[in-house]
């Protein structure tokens, strides 16, 4: 990445919004570009075809009608969602880190991901049997309900427990996030124990992390939430500059610091348990990204969280494609993908800041 920086303007706004553009070019490059990929291929002119034919003229060409089929049916609502959640995990990231003031922040490593997942979890084995009792048991909706909960608490239980006169321990938020992560995977042991075989083999592939069960209808459940979080946290990012210079700093400078930290506590929390009732456990993207960004394009919060955005959902959904047709015709979580790439990340991540590390 320090390599690609070179070759961008000096002057570190004009580099962030050249970035930016550059970013939403390959995105939009990629979206069609994997909506032709897969077990049966779609060439890309088919794809452009098909996809204008929804704002421009209708199609009359009957070869057109299964293509149309599989990308409409199948391909397009799993694109729409790599690219939400992909661009919610990653701005999530980025915030939280500029929340805790480290870049080891991840909403995987400090148990936020798994405070969602043990309360999506719960709803997957005992909503149906509330929704056999109740008119409201409606799984659709609570799964994301009970993922955002669970992801708050998760998020609350951290920041709590690492902030200390105004001042966060990495080491601390850390041991906090290993203690979550181990509670809920207890948690989580003990609904596979109790789950029926279905139950289990949909546990064990959704906690792996997969887009495959995106359908139109997790996207008109999950839209909602994921765009207002993504919209919303960039509105954030002057306050967060002042954050980066510490709490009473940003006090005396007129930041309502408490309710700041509040709401990028309750998006995040709102972003990460949506993603993960959807797509189940997806590491190493919000930590991953938004390090790669600041060695781009600096610490700026108005620029970061925009460039999350689409640097994440261009990297899930290029994830999915090699996903889905690494082991065709079956398909590879997309966990196992992300895990691959970002932990030796993560390792460099450390070496590269052990200093610091050793000093906490």
């Amino acid at each position: 990445m320090p390599l690609i920086a070179r070759f961008l303007p000096k002057n570190r706004s004009v580099r962030a919004l050249v970035t930016i553009g550059l970013l939403g070019i390959a995105l939009l490059i990629t979206i069609v570009t994997s909506i032709g990929v897969g077990a049966i291929s779609i060439e890309t002119s088919t794809v452009v075809k098909v996809l204008w034919s929804k704002v421009g003229t209708e199609l009359a060409e009957d070869e057109y009608v299964q293509s149309s089929a599989i990308i409409f049916g199948i391909r397009f609502p799993r694109t729409i969602m790599a690219v939400l959640i992909g661009g919610a995990l990653s701005i999530c990231g980025a915030a939280l880190q500029g929340l805790f003031r480290n870049p080891l922040a991840d909403p995987q490593l400090i148990g936020v991901s798994g405070g969602a997942a043990l309360a999506a979890a719960a709803s997957i084995i005992w909503v149906p049997t509330v929704a056999a009792l109740s008119e409201y048991g409606d799984q659709n909706w609570f799964l994301p309900l009970a993922a955002f909960l669970g992801g708050l608490v998760s998020t609350f239980v951290v920041y709590r427990i690492s902030g200390y006169k105004g001042k966060t321990s990495v080491s601390t938020m850390l041991l906090a996030g290993i203690a979550i992560n181990a509670f809920t995977a207890a948690g989580i042991g003990y609904l596979i124990f109790t789950a029926d075989d279905n139950q289990i083999r949909d546990l064990t592939f959704w906690l792996l992390g997969s887009l495959g069960s995106s359908t139109w209808e997790t996207v008109y459940v999950a839209f909602p939430f994921l765009l207002f979080t993504i919209l919303v946290l960039p509105l954030l990012g002057k306050k967060m500059n002042v954050l980066l210079m510490g709490e009473r700093e940003a006090a005396y400078l007129g930041v309502n610091v408490e309710v700041i930290k509040r709401v990028i506590i309750v998006l995040c929390a709102l972003g990460v348990g949506v993603s993960v009732s959807v797509s189940g456990i997806i590491g190493f993207v919000g930590l991953v990204i938004p390090h790669i960004l600041r060695l781009m394009i600096g610490t700026d919060h108005r620029f970061l969280l925009p460039a999350s955005v689409l640097l994440g959902a261009l990297l899930l959904l290029a994830s999915d494609v090699l996903a889905r047709t690494i082991v065709v015709p079956a398909e590879l979580p997309i966990g196992i993908v992300t895990a691959f790439a970002g932990a030796p990340f993560f390792l460099w991540l450390l070496l590269r800041n052990r200093t610091a590390i050793h000093s906490l």
